[in-house]
């Protein structure tokens, strides 16, 4: 969708648009409201500083609607169908990997009480286990805030992926 697009749809039109990709009230008020943006580039930096700092009851509150890694969403949501997009490059037919990832996944719950979010996009399944093994050694202050810069990283490509500038802009 184009900038301008954007910028003119209603407000609980403009709403509906950014909750896929960051599912916190506050943070799609903020950029809602804070329409109309003269570029992409400002939209993101505003969207950057709405995600900063995102409160603990925010985080926990927005991984509800993640899946697990190597867990594609069925549903058919513009949110699942990001996740699938974002988790293309975790290859289910690699049985030793995918095997490890949800083992990982698993001890990542039972030790953080939370599903194990990582930005996958961009990522090999390889890469994200690895990521999973190391963070796995982590205490959970230094985790909740690779999860909460997780999330605003996610928005950011989400958000990116969703409104361009278009011809006119």
């Amino acid at each position: 969708m184009e900038l301008a697009v954007f910028n003119s749809v209603d407000r609980d039109e403009a709403i509906k648009l950014l909750t896929p990709c960051l599912d916190i009230d506050r943070w799609v008020e903020t950029i809602a409201d804070a329409r109309p943006f003269n570029s992409v580039d400002e939209l993101l930096e505003q969207a950057s500083k709405a995600a900063e700092p995102l409160t603990p009851a925010e985080v926990e509150s927005a991984l509800a609607h993640h899946p697990r890694i190597g867990e594609r969403p069925k549903a058919q949501t513009t949110e699942a169908a990001m996740s699938r997009s974002e988790q293309s490059g975790v290859d289910p037919a690699d049985q030793t990997v995918a095997s490890a990832l949800a083992e990982g996944n698993l001890a990542y719950e039972e030790k953080f009480g939370r599903v194990f979010l990582i930005r996958a996009a961009g990522r090999s399944a390889r890469e994200i286990l690895d990521s999973l093994q190391e963070r796995l050694t982590h205490t959970p202050a230094e985790e909740d805030k690779i999860v909460a810069e997780q999330l605003r990283e996610i928005a950011l490509l989400r958000l990116s992926g969703l409104v361009s500038e278009g011809a006119n802009a």
